[in-house]
This record gives C-alpha cells, structure tokens and sequence, in this order.
C-alpha cells in the first residue's frame, strides 16, 4: 500500500464542535454557506481589502469605533436580521454599499463565531462553494500531510443541511485531488454522500435557512451561493481579519 501523502479530512458539522479539540497544528476550513463565508469570499473578491470577523454585534461597533469612518462597512445580523444600523449579510445585497478598497466589519449569528472560534489552528481560511476549489488546491498544494478540517458553523448547536452538503462538495474535491494518497473520516465520507445525493441548488432552497430566504424574497441569494467554484480566491485568518492568500 502506498504511504498517504495528502491530509487526512475530517468534517464536523457544528461548531460546537470545536470546544475542547486540540487544533494546534490543523489546517481548518470554516464553511457558513448561507451566508457568512459566501459574503466573506464575495467581498474579497469584489475588492474589500479584508474582512474582520467579530464574535458579536457589540465587537464589530467596538472594531469600527476605532477605524476612519470612510475606511469600512459595517454588515451583519443576529439570528437572520440585519443589526440595526449594519449593511445586510448577503454576498449581493453587500455589494451594493461600496466595498472596493474598504474592510468590512462583520458580525453573524454563526459562522464569524466560528472563524474565531478555530484561530487556535495552524491555519484557518473560509470557505464556501463559491471557492471550493481553490481552496482544496491550497490546502493539498501548501499543506501535504496536515489534517484538514472542515468545520460547518451550523446553528445555535444544530446542524445545517447546506453546511453539511457544502463540507460533502469539499469531500467530494479532496478525494478526486488527492486519490489514494488522501484519507477521509467517516464523517467526510458521510458528507461526501450527502452532496452526491442532493442538487445544491434543491438542498439549499429546501433547508430552515433557505425556506426563511425565500419568504424574504431573496432566492437569488441563495442561488447565487450554490454556485460551486466560480472564485479564485482563498481568504485567510492572520491576527483576527481575512485577506486572500
């Protein structure tokens, strides 16, 4: 049998999760498909010059209090409404507020959580359909022999079906990259399933998030974050922001 010689992915499903796991010397993807990761990749491709992931609303007015008032956006939500004052969420609705050359200061239920909740890991980038793979390239290119872990945000402890179907798609491109070199736990292995039974598109519209969206009127957000690898860009978490590697 050939010696392994790509990581070994592992997929948790909350980010929950992560409390009490050793993450020292891991390369972790955080995955918040609907929307946090699919705005952070967005903005960054449309020209933000980085994201600063918050714990919570009063974090991201403390951040932004301390930065030039033209320099930033502010955007986020608190159990799926926009905080008072904030740009929206959503990776199409931001693009709206200006980000080319500015930061954005964000603050969400889970998934900028869970960014900061995996800073304790060797390394930690975002991400979302949009860039699965670009991200898995990076990972397998700059990262030969580490354990990759995918963490879903998921939602005040439970789990998200888009999360899950997004780490199956990150499943699915980590064993096509890596072959038989690679290894994937029963739990990547389970989501690597998931996708392969579910549309994206159908998961998604079909999913609490989803449902909650499309009463909102705001499908073709979630469609647009269906979308699978259609940006190049990899985001990575060094000193608490976001920028592409």
């Amino acid at each position: 049998m050939s010696a392994r010689t790509g990581p070994k992915v592992h997929v948790l499903f909350r980010k929950e999760e992560l409390d009490g796991l050793r993450l020292s010397g891991k390369v972790v993807v955080v995955l918040d498909i609907l929307f946090a990761t699919s705005t952070i990749v967005t903005a960054l491709h449309h020209g933000a010059t980085e994201v600063i992931p918050t714990l919570d609303e009063w974090g991201a007015r403390a951040q932004a209090a301390q930065l030039p008032e033209d320099s930033f956006v502010a955007a986020g939500e608190l159990n799926a409404n926009t905080l008072e004052g904030f740009a929206p969420p959503t990776p199409l609705a931001l693009l709206e507020h200006g980000l080319r050359g500015r930061m954005l200061v964000y603050s969400t239920t889970n998934g900028t959580v869970a960014l900061r909740q995996s800073a304790g890991a060797a390394h930690v980038y975002a991400g979302a359909m949009l860039n699965a793979e670009a991200v898995v390239e990076h990972v397998c290119r700059h990262h030969p022999g580490e354990t990759a872990l995918i963490v879903c945000s998921g939602s005040a402890g439970n789990v998200n079906l888009e999360d899950m179907v997004g780490a199956g798609y990150f499943a699915e491109l980590f064993a096509r990259r890596l072959g038989a070199a690679g290894e994937l736990s029963d739990a990547a292995l389970a989501a690597r399933q998931l996708y392969a039974a579910r549309d994206p598109v159908e998961a998604f519209l079909d999913c609490r998030v989803g449902r909650m969206m499309l009463e909102r009127g705001l499908r073709h957000e979630v469609e647009f974050a269906a979308r699978r690898s259609q940006i190049a860009l990899v985001p990575r978490l060094e000193n608490d922001r976001l920028r592409p590697v």
